[in-house]
Order: structure tokens, then sequence, then C-alpha cells
């Protein structure tokens, strides 16, 4: 009997012997039944097999080459360790490892489920895991070998196939393991820790699952030992020894997800990390955190408070990717946890203005993604964050920000089931696309048309659903995006007709009877596409391929033909698309961009005949209240016709079906006078072929043309005779007609009176010569003698300086129509025939100097006097287009219409500047022109000055870029260079009202600022700015003489200040001066400069010592001084539309100042106030007059209201809510300019000065409140109303005004201290003393020359009629103009409350003219000076108080910033 160890070897009953001699199928056969006795015994009386036991662990059976051996002796050891439990048989450590080892190798069989011995393999992992057999190397030094072994055995072999029962029982056998072991080594850790991450994690999904029910079960046993890990990994850095140490934010993650138990003690280390100084660690601790928090259920924002604030503080991190990263992950906090919300969206607010791009595009992609995963998430206010990035500064972040709104509008208003919420949420959507058309840049542009075409609309959708689509669309968005969509039909339709003019030339050339260049067409095309430069290039290559491929061609010219519909459009661009290839894979082709751009801009893809048909059936719908598309919009039907203005004026050969004009002629009968006035446009813009093509139409269209012309409101009789001229073959017959109804209709007392001017006016404009002489007497009797020079009415009272429209009285809104038919009448006529230019000009500058008030009666109201001096300057400007009047307009005239740029009324500083840029804008206004923005400097609203600015360099860069297109010009250079409105900018300033000498050093510090307002932006770009042509130009002109007045000293002296403060900025303020050879020689104008003697050289410094400027010295700057040279002066550039260089002004042709004669100058008691002192007289300031109305007023206020800029910018916005309907586009104008350019323009806000201190921190001036009455008091504006003087009559050239005898002299008594006003003034009030200005002294200069050449009325009439003067309610026919101030310390606003004032400034005045009777006059003041105008409280302004206080702030006449 075998015995080993000193134990015999028993075998179980019916079991034979085993050893080395036995076979191998012998032995197996043997070990069956010996594995199958050991199963069936239990732990009872087993004693006797130990020796059995330690046999079958002998090193033959466990290294057999039998696996079956081995496998059949691993289950009866098993069982042995069962059956022995708990002492087993074998005591030796070396021996237990070693049988536990192979044990381990034998479980490898678990590997193939379907092996036929895999139910042995079953039966030994069931038996060690049922007795937990391995808990027994526990005690073992070399246990963590063994658990490796194990371990990493299990997490190899486990499998998909494997059933539930196995993966429980390798669990239960590992469990137990590293709960009731002491250690759990690094290297086990490891080993489940590894198979929880990735890659292992995706590709062994059932040994992650093990792993990680494993970690579930032994949580509370293992967190200790993941502890030390982390905390030695994390903290104490080490980590070479563990296979996982590079993935330890990875491990936490998971161990998270899996037992976040586990983390307990590990998180706070995180927090410490959150705050480390390494770049890469915050980033990756930052992932790790995000991922935390937003998994779906996650606790853990509330259970580690924290840790949460810490994470919210990466938000703002200084590692750009780690703000990314706290972005990107934001998305899952947002759906996932409603209750982080509010943390989130507060950081996401400031993340969406971060300096970094890919940061604010970040936050853009996370809340569209949010937005589309899930809309109820996606708040308004998160919504608000992807508005604003709409004008993010990057495209590209504009461009995601667009079209992800446009995507979320089409899902959710045009796709998905209508749902209220939704659609509300987002109705604004469309109104910001389109606000996205006022950029300046050509992507943005095609950007909004792309985002049109795909998103809004849809221009695959079935016709009648694509018209009511976009009918609906149009009705819904705000003014401005009206006129966005507006803007972008007419640039469409440029590119349109460009692309079309293009294949013409190349066919011409291909036919070769002659060659036109196709350089400019292809620069001008590539001008709308992105990236010009690139553009071009690829514009040339497309030329080629148009000149080569005749089926291209084809192509290009059926699209852009008159016959194309929408779905040819769309195979014809796919087609071409086709042929030029498409990008390579994985390539950006550039080319095939710009042409696929261009493409898109060209073809009609959503209009066709058919479209338009089925629009104007929408629209006649809704006109007749049938629609149900427009169904509670305000004005549906008006903004249908709008619509389709809009479209007839770009596919007018769309509109050309008998259907489409019969329903249009229907329109026309509408009750709505809009409705039927649009649709007159309609008719313009598609009817030069109606009587041609559809006589029947025709001839029912023509009768209500000629009612409404007749019959129908302004705008209605403007349009029929404009449609009337299109429509008519013999227009001529049809405007007689109408021309002899309206000769009825000129008088005030007509209903169709304001009709008939306006038809009157378009009349002459269409036909000049039919009805000159008819025409010309009518003017002469009727608009000037009879309306503008009458006043029969007053409007009612208010101390608003401006109110709606619908509040004007009729008389008023007659003189504004008949400005504008005299304007038309000279645009018709295109000369300066009988003097009627020169007389117009005079009557226009009139009716500005006297604020409004062209015959000084007082009977207007101060927001009609605005209207009134507004449409005069317009009416100016319009006429300064046309060359034959600019030459007209002398520098006093330019003066006076200049400083309606700085008028008290906000609403006409606005709208001139809108009429002035839009000039300058269309090249149609003279260069000379844009000097006038320079005055806006005064104004007090920054958004103005703002605006302003932006028009400034948007004028500069398109006549830089015209100038480069058109390099014939270089002949007329000086009419386009925009540096060339600095001289007259010079002479302007040179010029104010205000400046007394070269030595008043406030004005010239308000000069300054004019001055820099205009320079900055020349000299803005270093490549477009050289200092040497501005300074040489500067220097020439103080080489030269004011051509104004050339022999005043005091005029050159001021010119040549002005010269010096220009001077000094450009060395002072400019920062990349660069010293350059100018290749343009600079040229002065002849109209605003002399030559001096020969050998004249000006070098005297003219500023006061304050004002001298020691500029930072620049190496090379003051080094090379530019010697002054002999100016050249050269003729002043007129209107850039007029192709022939202006000539210089005849001598002959330029105003003269009046000079008195020495009789005159003998007879001072016929000139001057009997009050005036000689110390007065010899000085003869200029001064503002006061009002005596308004002294009690101030006297009763105490100390009046500190007004400061911010005060003066709340009584602007109060003044701009009451604007009304008719001024809307002009705001929105104003708004929309000023939101595009805010963050290139915004200036630093100023705040306001202490009360007691002036502007320059000096304390304000004190009056003396006992001052003479004769001192004090205002100058006469006219005759008393008892001292009527009647007006001769003029009965020819020859008769001399001079011979009218002055009020003053026949009853200086009654005339003296008295002022013009609405009403008496009370006894206290004209015995209140008002202090002396330098506007009451500039009336004693105007009273001088006045009174030597003495007002009078001049009639249009022929030289023997006669008129008379109407009373006038003023002490004296002289007054000194008064330029009401504007000053950025307070506006003189509408909303200013009574008794507090500030003092206006005076405007200065042309020189005193000599009254001619030309082909017609108007009753013209020689004061040459503007009157002032009605202030709040029903005084004037130039006659108003200046109290100390008020005194010291108000710095000067127009507008300064405080």
């Amino acid at each position: 009997m075998t015995s080993v160890a000193g134990k015999k070897v028993v075998y179980p009953s019916g079991c034979k012997e085993v050893n080395e001699d036995l076979g191998k199928d012998e032995l197996v056969r043997r070990l069956k039944l010996l594995a199958r006795a050991f199963q069936d015994m239990g732990q009872d009386d087993n004693e006797q097999y130990s020796g059995l036991a330690l046999y079958l662990a002998s090193d033959y059976f466990m290294d057999h080459q039998s696996k079956d051996v081995r496998l059949l002796v691993a289950c009866c050891i098993a069982d042995v360790f069962r059956i022995f439990a708990p002492d087993a048989p074998y005591s030796e450590p070396a021996q237990l490892k070693e049988i536990f080892m192979f044990l381990i190798k034998q479980l490898r069989g678990l590997e193939e489920p379907d092996a036929p011995s895999f139910k042995r393999y079953f039966y030994l992992l069931e038996n060690l895991a049922w007795v937990k057999s391995f808990n027994i190397c526990i005690e073992l030094e070399d246990s963590q070998e063994i658990f490796c072994s194990l371990f990493q055995l299990m997490f190899s072999i486990i499998s998909e196939k494997h059933s539930n029962k196995v993966r429980n029982f390798i669990l239960d056998m590992m469990a137990p393991l590293i709960t009731e072991a002491d250690a759990v080594s690094q290297e086990l850790l490891d080993i489940i820790l590894i198979n929880i991450i990735e890659p292992y994690k995706t590709q062994k999904r059932v040994a992650y699952q093990l792993a990680k029910d494993l970690l579930i079960r032994t949580s509370n046993a293992i967190e200790p030992f993941i502890q030390t890990f982390f905390n030695n990994a994390l903290m104490l850095g080490k980590s070479s020894e563990s296979e996982v140490s590079d993935r330890l934010y990875d491990l936490i993650y998971e161990l998270n997800q899996i037992s976040p138990n586990v983390l307990l003690s590990v998180l706070p280390q995180l927090e410490f990390k959150l705050k480390s100084n390494v770049e890469s660690e915050r980033k990756k601790v930052t992932k790790l955190l995000a991922k935390m928090f937003s998994d779906p259920g996650s606790a853990l924002a509330d259970q580690n408070k924290a840790l949460w604030n810490c994470f919210l503080g990466r938000f703002n991190d200084i590692s750009i990717l780690v703000r990314q990263c706290c972005v990107s992950h934001s998305q899952f906090l947002l759906q996932h946890h409603p209750d982080l919300f509010k943390d989130i969206v507060e950081q996401l607010k400031v993340r969406q203005h971060d300096p970094e791009e890919t940061v604010r595009m970040e936050v853009v992609n996370v809340i569209l993604t949010v937005a589309k995963n899930d809309f109820s998430v996606c708040t308004e206010e998160l919504l608000g964050f992807i508005k604003e990035r709409t004008l993010d500064k990057k495209f590209q972040i504009r461009q995601a920000a667009l079209l992800g709104l446009g995507q979320l509008y089409k899902r959710f208003v045009l796709i998905e089931e209508y749902n209220r919420a939704n659609v509300e949420k987002i109705s604004w959507v469309k109104d910001k696309v389109f606000h996205a058309y006022y950029q300046s840049n050509n992507e943005d542009r095609l950007l909004v048309e792309r985002v049109f075409n795909t998103c809004l609309v849809q221009y695959n959708a079935e016709v009648s659903e694509r018209m009511k689509r976009l009918y609906l669309l149009y009705a819904t968005i705000d003014d401005h995006a009206v006129r966005a969509f507006h803007e972008m039909l007419k640039n469409k339709n440029l590119v349109k007709i460009m692309v079309a003019q293009l294949v013409e030339a190349v066919e011409i050339n291909l036919e070769g009877e002659k060659t036109i260049p196709l350089n400019r067409r292809l620069a001008a095309i590539a001008k709308t596409l992105p990236e010009t430069n690139k553009a071009n290039d690829h514009m040339k290559k497309f030329a080629m391929l148009l000149k080569d491929d005749k089926r291209m061609r084809h192509f290009v010219k059926t699209l852009v033909g008159s016959d194309c519909n929408s779905q040819k459009a769309q195979d014809l661009v796919k087609e071409i698309l086709k042929k030029l290839g498409g990008p390579g894979p994985g390539q950006h082709n550039l080319f095939y961009n710009s042409i696929k751009s261009l493409m898109e801009r060209i073809a009609p893809v959503m209009f066709d005949a058919a479209a338009i048909e089925m629009l104007v059936k929408h629209v006649d719908e809704t006109v007749r209240g049938l629609g149900i598309i427009t169904d509670g919009i305000d004005s549906a039907a008006e903004k249908g016709v709008r619509l389709l203005v809009a479209l007839s004026s770009v596919y007018p050969h769309y509109f050309k079906t008998e259907e489409t004009f019969e329903l249009l002629l229907s329109f026309l009968k509408h009750d709505d006078e809009a409705v039927a006035d649009l649709t007159i446009q309609i008719f313009i813009n598609v009817g030069k072929s109606l009587q041609s093509d559809h006589p029947n139409i025709y001839t029912v269209l023509l009768p209500i043309l000629q009612r409404s012309a007749k019959l129908g409101n302004p705008k209605q009789s403007k349009h029929a005779i404009k449609c009337i001229s299109i429509v008519c073959q013999k227009k001529e017959t049809i405007l007689n007609q109408v021309f002899e109804y309206v000769k009825k209709s000129l008088t005030p007392e007509s209903a169709n009176f304001i009709t008939s001017i306006v038809a009157l006016g378009h009349i002459a404009k269409l036909c000049p010569t039919e009805f000159a002489a008819d025409i010309k007497s009518i003017v002469s009797k009727t608009i000037v003698k009879d309306l503008l020079m009458m006043d029969r009415t007053s409007g009612p009272d208010t101390t608003d300086s401006w109110y709606s429209e619908h509040h004007v009285t009729e008389e008023t809104m007659a003189k504004l129509q008949a400005m504008k038919m005299l304007v038309r009448w000279l645009e018709g006529l295109q000369s300066n025939a009988n003097n009627s230019g020169t007389s117009t000009l005079r009557l226009l500058y009139t009716v500005i100097i006297h604020e409004g008030d062209l015959m000084e009666k007082g009977m207007i109201n101060k927001p009609e006097l605005a209207r009134l001096r507004l449409q005069a300057g317009c009416c100016m400007l319009k006429l300064a287009e046309y060359k034959c009047y600019g030459d007209l307009i002398t520098r006093e005239q330019f003066q006076a219409l200049a400083l309606l740029m700085n008028d008290s009324c906000y609403h006409v500083r606005l709208n001139f500047a809108l009429k002035l840029n839009k000039g300058l804008m269309m090249l149609r206004l003279p260069l000379e022109y844009m000097s006038i923005f320079s005055l806006a400097a005064n104004d007090p609203l920054k958004e103005r000055r703002a605006q302003i600015k932006n028009f400034l360099h948007t004028n500069i860069s398109k006549r830089r870029d015209y100038i480069k297109q058109n390099p014939s010009i270089g002949a007329r250079l000086f009419h386009f260079m925009p540096e060339y409105a600095i001289p007259y900018a010079v002479h302007l300033l040179a010029h104010d009202p205000d400046l007394q000498s070269h030595e008043h050093v406030e004005i010239l510090k308000n000069i300054k600022e004019c001055l820099w307002f205009l320079i900055e932006p020349l000299i803005s770009k270093s490549e477009d700015y050289n200092y040497s042509f501005f300074r040489k130009m500067l220097e020439n002109i103080k080489q030269c003489k004011d051509a104004q007045d050339p022999e005043d000293e005091a005029a050159n002296k001021k010119l040549y200040a002005v010269c010096d403060i220009a001077l000094g900025l450009l060395v002072s303020k400019a920062t990349n001066i660069t010293l350059k050879d100018s290749n343009v020689e600079p040229v002065l104008p002849a109209k605003c400069f002399v030559k001096q003697a020969k050998g004249y050289m000006n070098t005297k410094i003219y500023v006061p010592k304050e004002l001298v400027i020691e500029g930072n010295k620049r190496k090379g700057v003051h080094d090379s001084i530019l010697s002054p040279s002999e100016p050249e002066i050269v003729a002043c550039p007129g209107p850039v539309v007029n192709p022939l260089p202006y000539t210089p002004r005849d001598k002959t042709s330029k105003p003269t100042k009046t000079k008195k004669s020495k009789k005159d100058q003998s007879e001072p008691d016929e000139i001057e106030s009997p009050g005036k002192s000689p110390k007065e007289k010899s000085k003869r300031p200029r001064s503002k007059k006061e009002n005596i109305d308004s002294q009690e007023e101030n006297q009763s206020s105490g100390v009046p209201k500190k007004r400061g800029r911010k005060s003066a910018k709340k009584e602007n916005m109060a003044e701009n809510k009451k604007t009304d309907s008719d001024l809307d586009s002009s705001k929105e104008s104003q708004e929309l300019s000023t939101v595009c350019s805010s963050s290139d323009l915004e200036e630093n806000s100023e705040q306001e000065q202490p009360e007691k201190l002036s502007k320059r921190g000096r304390p304000p001036k004190q009056t003396n409140s006992n001052s003479s009455s004769a001192n004090s008091s205002p100058r006469r504006r006219g005759n008393s109303s008892d001292n009527v003087t009647k007006v001769k009559q003029i009965n020819g050239a020859s008769q001399k005004t001079s011979n009218l005898k002055s009020p003053t002299k026949d009853n200086p008594k009654v005339t003296l201290g008295k002022s013009r006003k609405r009403s008496a003034p009370t006894s206290s009030e004209e015995s209140s003393p008002v202090k002396k200005t330098r506007g009451a002294r500039a009336a004693q200069m105007k009273q001088d020359s006045s009174e030597s050449e003495p007002s009078s009325p001049v009639s249009l009439e022929s030289e023997s009629s006669s008129v008379k003067s109407s009373p006038r309610k003023k002490a004296s026919s002289s007054p000194a103009a008064s330029r009401k101030t504007l000053t950025r310390s307070k506006v003189h606003s509408e909303s200013e409350s009574e008794g507090n004032r500030t003092p206006v400034r005076g405007r200065k005045g042309a020189a005193t003219k000599q009254l001619k009777v030309d082909q017609f006059s108007t009753k013209v003041s020689t004061r040459n000076v503007r009157r002032g105008r009605s202030l709040a409280n029903g005084t004037t302004d130039e006659d108003s108080q200046e109290s100390p206080q008020s005194a010291a702030v108000s710095k000067r006449g127009r507008g300064r910033r405080k």
C-alpha cells in the first residue's frame, strides 16, 4: 500500500488505485470514479483519506500531460478542500501555493462554454466558490500573487457566452478575497480598476460588468486601499508603481459611476487639484468634475457644495482650454440638472463675452445643441445669448449663431406641429436674421440670403405654401428687418444684372466686332463675394470658362434671363456646379465655393411668375378680408401690397398675367388710401409696356390715375403723376389735363391745396418746358408771395421743439411742400435762368437764418419752425447735388446750412445728418459738404456722435475705394479724395459765429475737438495717412488769405489759428506718423482761399499760448519740417457725379461785404442804437440776445438746475419718445447704424463736473444784476407794432433799397429794449435787468449794416408789382440772429423744465447783401443772422436771460460736451 508523508493512501470504496504505471485512458477512468466518490462524500469521518489527498497533489498528477487528468485531479482536490474544511490536509505554504496555482490554471477551461468538459470545469468553479477555498491563501505570504493570477484569469476568460450562474460563481469566489483580506496589493487593485476604464470598458464589456459588480460588492472593504492609491497618486505623486497611474481621472469618474461611496475621501483632493498651477492638471480635473456633476441622477453638487463652487470658478480660468471644457460640459448640466440651471446660465452669460473666440463658439454650440435635444430646457435667456452672438466680431461665430437660429425656426415654426409656446419663444429669430444684413461684410449678407432661402421660407416648398410663408414672414417682421429685406432684394438683383452684363460682354468679344474690357465688370462682381481679392481671381477664371464653354455660357445666360422659373433655376445651378467639378475629397475648393456663392445670389429660386401670381392672390384675399393667413396681424393688407411693391421693383418681368393686373386694379378701389397708393407704385414699376401689352388694363387704369393725381392725398398725387409719365406713351396730353385742374386748386381755401402743390412740383420736374411760363407765374405769385411769405395761422401752443406730423398745421404742411416744389421745379430746369436758382437759395437761406420763420412775424410755434428750417436745409442739400446750383451757394449760405448740424432740436440734427450722409454716400454732394460732419463733435448725445463718426468712416472708405477703382480720375483727384475735406473744415470752423478773435481760448478748444472729429477717421489707417501731405496742405493755407473777406485781418488770423490747431493735432494725437513722399501735391479750393502777394511767408503761431501743443518728438517728424511753399489754388470740387472739373468761381459772383460810406459813418443815429457807448461801438463784438419774458422766471426759480450731459441725455430720450411715425425710419436708421458700429466707436462716459465749476474747471462768471438797463437791454429785432414801415413799391433794379429809412430813427424810444414775443410782457419782465451777451453785441453789428441797407420784401412778380410788408412784432428791424445753444452739459431739449434755460449762442450770419430784384426774391433780412427760436416757456432764445450758473456750463453756441 502506498504512503505519502507517513500517511497511508486509502481509496474510497469502489475506487481502484491510481499510479504512474497506468495508461492515460485507464488513469482517466479511475480518476473519474475517484472524483465521483469525493463528490458524494460528506465531511464526517474522512480523516482516513488525507493520505489520498496528499497523493493526488503530487507533481505527477498536477503536471500530467493530459488535461483530462489534470481536470479530474483538480476536481478531486477541490472536493478535498470541501470534505476537510476548515482544516485542509495541506499544511505546507509552498504546497498550498502550488495547489492553488494549479487550480487557477485548470479554471481556464471555463473559457469555452461549448467544450465537452465544461461541466467539470463549472463543477470545479462552483466547488471553489461555494467552499471559498481560496480564502485559505489569505494567510499565505504569496497570497497576493495567487489572487492576482486568479483575478487576471477570471477577467480574461469571462465573456458574453457565460451564463449569469458562471458570473455569479466567479464573483462569489473573488469577492471574499477582498472583503476578508487584510490588504489589497496595488497590483491586484490595478487588475480590477483597469477593467473599468477605456478601452477595456468597451472592448470587454462583460469583464467591465464583472469588475463593476465586484467593486460594488466590496466597496466598503476596498475603499481604504483606493483612497491610499489616489492619495499617493494625486497628492504625493507616487504613480510609477501602478499601471493605471496615467488614467487617474478616468478611474475616478468610473468609480463615481459605479460606487460613489468609494470616493468620499478622494473628492476633497480634487478641489486642491482644481487650483493647480499646471494647466493640463486643471483641465483634466475640470473635465472629470464636469462629467461627474452632469451625469443623470448625480447628486454630487448637492453633496459637495464646496467642490461645486470651486468647479464654477473654472469657468473663469485663465486657461482657454479649461474655460472651453467647462462650457462644453455645461450642455449636460443644463439637460440633466434643472436645480443647477441658474448657476450654469450665469457662467454662460459671462463666457459668451469671452475674449477667446473658441470659447464663444462653444457657448453657441452648447446652447443650440440643448435647444435641439430638448427645447423646453432652452429658456429665452439662453436664446438671448445666441442672439447676442449674431453680432460677434468673428464671422464664424455669427454664422453658427444665425444658422442655428434659422434651423430652430425652421423646425419649430415650419415643420413640427404648431406649439404656441415654442413659436413665441423664437418669434424674434426672423427679425434677427434680417438685422444681420446690416453687417457690411459680404459673408454676412450671403449668410442671411442662405438662411432666408433654406430656413425662413424654404425655396423648395410648394409654390402656394412658399408664398404663404413669405407673406406671413413679411407681415410679422419689424421695420428694420423690412428694410433689410428690401436691401437684400436690391443687392441680389444688382448682382444678377452685373452677371448678365458680363455674359453679354463675353459674347460680344467672341463675335469680334469690338472688344469690351472685362476687368472692371469682374471686379464689381467680386466685390459682392466673400474675400474680394481671391474672388477677383476666381471671377477671371470663371470668365475664361464662360468664354471657352458654350454650354456653360448658355446655362448662365438662361439663369439670369427674364423667363427663368424657380425649378429651372435650381436645375441650372446644379448643372453649373457639376461642370465646375466640386471640391475633391478632403479639399476645400475656394473657386467652387466662390461660384457657388455667386449662383446663390443670382438664381431666382424663390420667385417666378407663378409665385408672384400666387402671392397676389394671397394678398387679394387679405385685402378683401377673406384671408386667414394674416389673422390678427395689424395692417396686413398694407404690408402685403408693400411686399408686392418691393418685388415689382426687382422682378417687374414676373408681373405679366392679365389676372395679376386685374387683381391689382381692384386694390386701387380699396378704402385704405395706403393700399391704393402702394398699388400705384407697383404700376410705376411694371407698367412700362402696359399700354401696348394690356390695353384693356390701361383703359381702366388711366382714369384712376388722373383722379388720384387731382383729388388724392399728396403721396397718391405724386405717384399717380409718375405713373402717368411711365405708362402713357403721350404723357404731355394727360398731364396737361391734370395741370389745368391743379391751377384752379392752388388756393389755401381749396381742400386739395397741398395735393395741388405736390402735383405741380412733379409736373414741373417731368415737363419743365411744356408748362414753363405758367409754372413761373404760379411760383412767383402763389407759391412765394401768397404762401411762403404769408403767415395766416398759428400752431397750437406747446413747449416741445418737435411733435408728430398730424399735429402740424395745414399751412405749415403747405409751406413744406412749397419748398419741395421749388426744388423740383429747379431740378426740371437744370439752369439758373432768370436767377431762379439764386433766388431760391436766398429764400431757403433766409428760412434757415430766421429759424424757420421767413417773415419773422412770430406766429409759428417752435415745432413747426423746426420742420421749416429742416426742410429748407434739406432742399439746399438737394440743390447742391446739381452743379448749376451748387456753384451758386455762397460761403455764408453754406455756413448757415452747416450749423443745422448743431440745431437745438434733436430731430433736425438727426434728419439733416441722414440727408447729408445720403447725398455724400451716393457721391452726389460735393466733397466740401463732408466738412459739415466736423460740427457733430458738439452734439450732446454720445450715440449721435458715434453715428456721425460711423458716417465719416463709411464715406471715407467709399471715396478711397472709388479712387482705387477709377485710376483715370487723377486730374480731378481733389473732387474725391476725402483728405480734401480738411481745408473746407478749417474754413468753416474759422467762421465759427462764436469765435471773436484768434485768441478766444474756450472757442478754440471746441474747434480743436471738431477738427479732431474729422481728422481722426482720415488718419486712423496708417496705409492711408501721409503726414507730409496733411502738413503741407495746412501750411499752404497759412500762406493764403480768406477768400470770404481777404482784407479782414481778424478773419485771416482766425483762419491761421485754426490751421495751427490742426497742425498741432497731427503731431500730438496721431500715433502712426510716417514720412513718405506724396504723389499728390496738395491744392486748395478757390472759393475758400486766395493767394497772398508773391514772396509772402507766414511762419507765425497764432493760437494762444495755452493751446500751443508740444507734441512728443518723433524721429524724423520735427527734424524734417516742411518749408511752406506757394500754395496751389484750384476750383472748388463740385458734385462728383459731374465728370467735368470745376472752374474757379468768377470774382464777380462772390458775395461782397457791405462797407459803410463816409456818409453812413457820419450818421450814427441812423445806424447805431441810442444806448450804445463809444467803447462798445469800437469793439463791435458778437453777442446773444436775451429774452425779457424769461427774466422773471429765471429770477423766481433761484439757482437754476445744474445741467450736465446725463441730464441732457435723459431729456433727449424723453424727447425721442414724442416722435411720430413719419420719423420712424430715420430713427431706425440711426439706431441700427449706432448698434453696427457701437463696439468700434464707443467712447468712455464722462463724469459730470462739480456744480460750481465750468467745463474747464473754472468758477462760473458772476453777472451783476445791478447793471444798467442800457447795457443789458437786448437789441431790437424789428419795428414796433405801432411803427410799421410801409415798404415802397419796387419798380426796377435801379431803385435803391438804401433809401428806406430805419424805423429806429423814427421812434427810437418806442423800440428801445423791446423784444419780440408771443404775448406782451408784464411790467416786472420789462423792468428786469438783462445781461449783455455776445449776441446782443452782434446785433449791433448787424444793425449797423442793416440800417445802411434796410431789408425789403421782394416778390416774384414783375418789377412793376408792389408788395407791402406785414406787421412785425419786433422792436427793431435789425435783430442779431441767435443760434440756439446746444451744450453737451445740457441740450435745449423739448423736455426742459421752465425757468431753467441755458442761453443760446449766436449764429454767424452771412455778409450782408444788397437786395436785388431777381426773377424772384423773398423778404431777406440783411442782418444775415438767424433769429432765435422760441424756448419751451414761450420766449425766444435770442432774448433769453443767461443766469450766472447757466453761463458757467454753457460754453458756446453749439452744443458741447461737458
